[in-house]
This record gives structure tokens, sequence and C-alpha cells, in this order.
């Protein structure tokens, strides 16, 4: 018989099993030597001990995986690198049981007292539970931040903890189920997440070094992957160089930050960039220089920097300034406005666009490249021959390139004019005629190049760019990622929705782009963007009295009650959420984003859907359930929106010590209490009329109530909100957004009541 043995800690007569992921401590009790065949299940039936062969293999492991969900996933292997090559293997237990296992809590990091690190090693394969090649750990030099490693080359790098979430991972936040946790102090410096009761979660590294955190959905029975770092064409570490800039949507990917040239242009030419770029114009040191902000990146490499927490952003940029080894600085915490300093020294290492990032970058320019960056010269005689060569050559191929490209645009854009209209109304083919088409070039110039800092927002859609026309009119460009979870469809269905619709609480369609690749929708600008940005922010919400909040929620209910019943047809947005809601100069909103919306004929009121489609928290329970959907789908969005205006709180996240209620359960709770003015944020307490108040809470009541036929309809609700008279007391709302329907952005619900397969793609947008 071959004696496996394992080294563990002592214990008092138990096997423990911890794991934080799924906030449960296991207990198992071997009484008994565990033979192969035999099993062990642990105290609370989540996990069972015994021996295992992965795959195909015929090797035999000891190891924990779960019963109760997910039969068979190994959770953890005693002996992955020792493996049994029979069936005659015994778990002996000592005299007095003595054994323990404890995995402590998916913490990833270090203790900077013991010097213990913990990090994921992969499996070899499927079938092999040996360490494979690929290594996720925290680093710790200089401010800690995540990598991937295969052997000892590193293959990808995760950003540094910004407050909420790492920088180059905008998907990985908080939500009602989940709470990231980062912690960097003189005692250790790690990272893990912390889960709800009824939540199983898991992170590892797979065979082919990807790591990703999976959530198990009851519904589908099965793993849904719910964060993981970019695996793009971006993904790889250093593939532009110091001073590189990646971008999947350019091509090629990589190009050099703003007064920066390429450092090796042949190399360049060759899809070479690690050599990377210079600056095209030395420093000065402390009276020479300035620095350019910038957004919409994942900041760089951090392992050279410095940081402090108690230094104002003023602060870290006199330290920047007046030491003049330091090229960059950001405020470390970007939570409640900034704070916090964190200092860059050496060459700017791994940088990329990416799609959701806030953090500002400050990076150190020579005086002479600011305010504006200047066309770079193109120096010796021999240097221009090449260049003039070179130009000469893509000059040619240019006007290849643009006379295909032009063929191809037209095609494109007769065959998507052609599906507009074939799929609109008789009198309604004229949609597409009516709205401008922009050239390509002039929406570049208008967008300084789609520069970063020209960024005002993004959604499921793509990115959004403020534009000035050469005639001096401010737009907005949405411009569709190759990437978007959205497509051409949404694309169409837009412009079939909004085009035709004028109404003053509906943002304004001005035209279109179509050329080569670039699919691009033309808007009028909003000076005070969206609304989320407002009222979620502490600082911004005060911009917003309790009259401008009621002028907002009336604005809305008038635009949705034109949608449902006074335009041409009736449209339901089903997408309608405080970050498609945008504010003018004067604040007043305007609904956006139809790429979801569903137009109906005639008397045509509902519909059903086998993909539901939306954003979390705003989903009415018979849309997420059934995908039955209705003009009572957005009145259920209408009513989550209000809370939230009223109470300046999200209803995705919402959370409360004295109760597990969201938002809506909060209000309720408030409500039956005769305590509803709690619900308002503090500063509109005693600067509002509160009767105001207190019935705009209540009109919100009345609309996310449970079953669809409780609600008003959007006039209605007008007319509630423009007289005083006495309203229906509410019933119970929708409590669909508590632990164990909704822990994913995207999962099947299976069969429901109506025996309708349902697919949900709830799309969070921001």
């Amino acid at each position: 018989m071959e004696k496996l043995i394992i080294l563990v800690f002592l214990c008092f007569g138990t096997l423990c099993f911890m794991l934080t992921c799924c906030n449960a401590v296991d207990t198992f009790y071997p009484n008994e030597p565990i033979r192969d065949g035999d099993t062990i299940v642990s105290t609370n039936g989540l996990f069972e001990m015994g021996f295992f062969s992965p795959g195909n293999s015929k090797n035999r492991y000891l190891g924990i995986w779960y019963k109760k969900v997910s039969n068979g996933t190994v959770v953890w292997v005693a002996n992955r690198d020792t493996p049994v090559n029979s069936t005659s293997a015994v778990l002996q237990v000592s005299s007095g049981r003595i054994l323990q296992l404890i995995v402590d809590g998916m913490k990833l990091g270090k203790d900077l007292i013991t010097g213990i690190e913990r990090y994921t090693v992969s499996w070899k394969s499927n079938d092999d539970p040996s360490r494979g090649q690929y290594v996720a750990f925290l680093d710790t030099n200089g401010f800690p931040q995540i990598f991937d490693r295969r052997g000892e080359v590193l293959q990808t790098r995760i950003g540094p903890w910004n407050g909420v979430r790492f920088s180059g991972m905008p998907s990985l936040t908080s939500n009602p189920t989940s709470v990231n946790v980062f912690v960097v102090n003189e005692k250790e410096m790690y990272y893990r997440f912390e889960v709800e009761d009824l939540v199983v979660s898991r992170i590892y590294v797979n065979p082919d070094g990807v790591m990703t955190r999976m959530n198990w959905v009851n519904a589908t029975q099965s793993w849904f992957s719910l964060t993981s770092p970019p695996t793009d064409s971006c993904a790889r570490y250093g593939l532009c160089g110091p001073y590189g800039i990646c971008n999947t949507n350019n091509f090629p990917v990589c190009s050099c930050m703003e007064g920066f040239n390429q450092k090796r242009p042949e190399e360049w030419s060759l899809e070479n960039w690690s050599s990377g770029c210079v600056r095209r114009t030395r420093l000065g040191c402390v009276n020479g220089d300035g620095f350019k902000r910038i957004s919409g990146v994942k900041v760089p490499d951090t392992r050279t920097s410095r940081y402090n927490y108690s230094m104002t952003l003023g602060d870290c940029e006199m330290a920047c300034r007046m030491n003049c080894s330091c090229t960059a600085y950001a405020n470390l915490d970007i939570r409640n406005g900034g704070s916090g300093c964190l200092l860059w020294f050496n060459e700017l290492m791994d940088m990329r666009e990416h799609n959701g990032e806030t953090q500002s970058l400050y990076i150190r320019m020579a005086a002479s490249e600011l305010p504006s960056l200047p066309i770079a010269h193109s120096g010796s005689g021999k240097k221009k021959q090449i260049i003039i060569a070179i130009f000469s050559t893509l000059v040619a191929v240019v006007l290849v390139i643009v006379g295909l490209a032009m063929y191809a645009r037209s095609k494109k854009m007769k065959r998507l004019v052609k599906d507009l209209n074939d799929n609109s109304t008789n009198d309604g083919r004229e949609e597409v005629a009516d709205l401008q088409s922009f050239c390509l070039s002039k929406i570049a110039k208008s967008t300084n190049n789609f520069s970063v800092t020209n960024k005002i927002g993004e959604g499921g859609f793509g990115l959004v760019y403020k534009g000035v026309l050469d005639d001096g009119r401010e737009i907005a460009v949405k411009r569709l990622s190759e990437t978007s979870r959205q497509g051409i469809d949404e694309f169409k269905n837009e412009v079939r929705c909004i085009a035709k619709l004028q109404h003053r609480n509906l943002v304004k369609l001005l035209g279109y782009c179509i050329q080569g690749h670039e699919t691009m929708l033309i808007y009028e600008y909003m000076a005070n963007k969206s609304l989320d940005l407002t009222i979620f922010d502490e600082t911004q919400s005060s911009m917003l009295d309790w009259s401008k909040r009621f002028c907002i929620i009336h604005g809305i209910a008038r635009g949705l009650l034109y949608l449902h019943q006074d335009s041409r047809l009736r449209v339901i947005h089903r997408d309608l959420k405080a970050a498609n809601i945008l504010l003018d100069d004067d604040m007043n909103p305007k609904i956006s984003d139809f790429g979801l919306a569903r137009r109906f004929k005639g008397y045509e009121t509902e519909a059903n859907t086998n993909k539901v489609v939306g954003t979390y928290g705003y989903i009415s329970p018979e849309y997420a359930v059934h995908g039955h959907f209705s003009v009572k789908s957005d009145v259920f969005s209408f009513g989550v929106l209000v809370l939230e205006i009223v109470s300046g709180k999200k209803n995705q996240g919402f959370v409360r010590e004295e109760h597990s209620d969201n938002l809506l359960g909060h209000a309720w709770r408030l409500y039956n209490e005769d305590r509803s003015i709690e619900l308002a944020c503090s500063d509109l307490r005693d600067k509002c009329n509160k009767s105001e108040l207190l019935r705009s809470i209540h009109i919100g009541l009345l609309c996310v109530q449970h079953h669809a036929e409780d609600r008003p309809t959007m006039s209605s609700v007008v007319v509630m909100l423009d007289n005083e008279s006495t309203l229906p007391p509410p019933k119970q709302p929708a409590f669909f957004t508590e632990a164990g329907l909704f822990n994913n952005n995207t999962q099947s619900l299976g069969p429901t009541q109506s025996s309708v397969n349902v697919t949900m793609t709830l799309l969070d947008a921001r």
C-alpha cells in the first residue's frame, strides 16, 4: 500500500476548510481513514473530500471539491505534484484526529512580517493539476499591482488599485453580492473579495494563463465568468515599449503619446514596438517643465513608483516638479474627488487606452510642448529622403485605399439605408434621408482625432467624444467599438427610433457617419453630461437642489409620455437609467440611447422576447423572469430613477447596515413607517418642498410595484406630478435585486413559468 504523507497544521480533532469567497467556514471530521473510493462530506454539505482523477488522467489525487453546487469542481489538491498511480491510497489520521486544513480567504498578496507570499498557480492541463507555467501574483515593489507571468516572463499586468478597482479592469466593481478588498499597510499587502452567504464564487488561473473570477448560477447550473483581465491584443505587458500607448481600436495598435516620437521607426514599420518612444523635447527640470493631463488610460507600471496616502493632488504635483527624475503623478485614490499621491520615476511603461478609466494621469512635459504640441521636425537629410520615399509610397497606397473605401462606403451606405427603410413604416421611409451624413475626416477633426482628452463618456455601444464643427456647433459623437456588446442592429434601431422624434426631453440626433470600419451617430452636445455623473457624486450632487431635481423628474416623465403615447409610433425604451439621461446647459433632462428600444404600431403596447436586455437594477420583474415587456417596463425603470434622484443613491449596490434591502425595499420600509422623508439625501431634507418631495417618493413607489397592472401609465404619472390629488397607497415593490437572482452581468434564467427559455443580457454601460 502506498503512503500519502501530507503536512498540515495541528488542530483539535477536526479538519477545517475555510473559503472567504463563499463566506463559509466548513469542517471535516475524519473519524475513520479515508480510502480511495470513499468520501467525507463537510458539515454544511458544501464540500466533499476524497481521492479523484482529473479529466482523462489515471493518476489519483487527494482533493476537496464542491458537493452542493457544481459537483466535482476541485478547489484544493493536496498532492498536486506527487500523484498516486494506484487506487490503494489511504488518508490516515493520526491518533486524536489532529488534522486541520486552512485555505486563507483567497488572499493574493504578501505578509510583510513573516515574508509569506500567496499567489495562484495554474494547472499544467485540465488532466494534470501539477504546477503549470502561469503564476498570478501581487508585486509589492513600488505601489502593488497584479501580474501574470509565464515562467519568469511577465505576460500581463493589472494596473494598481485606485480605491475602487484595479486600473485597466473597469469591470471589477463591487456589487450587492460582493465587495473587493485591497489592503496596504506596514504589515501586509493583499487583495481579496468578500461575498454574501448565498453566493459561491471562485478565482483561478486556467492552464492557458487567464485569471478568471466565476460565480455559480443556480438557474443554469453552471459557472459564469464574472471578471477577468483583458485578453485582447493590448493585454501583453509592455507591448508598445516606453512611452508607447496601445489602443485596440487603432491599426497598428501601438502609437506614441503626444510629445513623443518613435525611437526606432525601422522596427515600428515591422510591427516591433518594444523600443517604444522618446521625447521630442528634452525636459528642463524644475523651471522648464509642466504637466499634461490625460485620462481614459490604464496607468503605467508602478514598480518604480512612490506613494503617499495623506498628500493632496497639489502636494503631489509639487513633489514631482521638484524631483527631476519624476515623470508623472496621479491621485492614489479616485473616490470623493481624489486623494493621496502616486509618483512615477523613470520611463512610463505598459499604458493603454481603456474604456471606463476615470483616473487622471499628469505627465511631465517640456514647457515648449504645452499647451499645444507642435509637429516634429523631419531631422537629417538622409532621414528626410527616407521619409519622402515612404511618404510617396504611402500617398500611392492611400489613393488606392481611398478609392476602394469610397466604393465600399457607398455600397455599405446603400445597404444600410435599404435595411432601415425596409423596416420602417410607409410614411417613415425618409427617416435616414432627412439625417445629415458626416464624413469621417470632418468628425475626426472636430474631436481632435478622437483624442482621449475629448472623451466624455462611454456605453455598451462604445466611446462618446465631444466635437466642435467648423461652424462652431458642439456635438457628441457616439463611436461604435469593434469589440462593443452592441452592433449594427442597435445602430439601425437607434436611427429608426429617434430620427423622427422631436421633443424637448429627448436628445436630438443630428446625423451619422459610416465610413470604412467606422460607424458613428452624431448628437447635440449636452454640456452637463449624464445624470448619473451628477446625482451619484457627492461634490456634483450639490448642484442639484430640490427644485432642479423635481424638474428633472418631471422632464423625464414628459419624455416617456411622448414615447409611449404622443409620438407617431409607440416606443418602449427598455434601458431607461440615470446614465441614459443627459442634462443640457440649464439642467433640463433629455432621454438618450435608443439602441435597445422597440417600436409598436397602432394600439400595440406589449411583447415577449427570448433575449432580455437592459441594466441591472432597472429591469422590471416580468421582463427579467418571463421576457415580457411593455410600457409598464419603462414605468418601473422610471420609478427606480425617481427614488435614485431623491436619495442620491444607486439601486444597484445600495447597502444599509440594519437590513439587506435594496433601495426599493428601503424606500418601502420607510414609507410603511411614515419616515419617507429620511430617504432624501441630507442636503434636501431641510431645503425642499416637503409635500412635493414626499409625493415624488410616493409616485416612485407606485411605479415600482411588483405587478405591471398595478403600476400607473406615464400619462397618470404626469397628472400626479402636476397636481395635489390624493394618491392610492402603493403595494409592495419588486425585491428582485436581492442576492440570488442577479449575481452576474449575463446569465440564462432557464425555463420560466410560461415555459420560455429566456436569455438575459444585462448591459451596464456605466
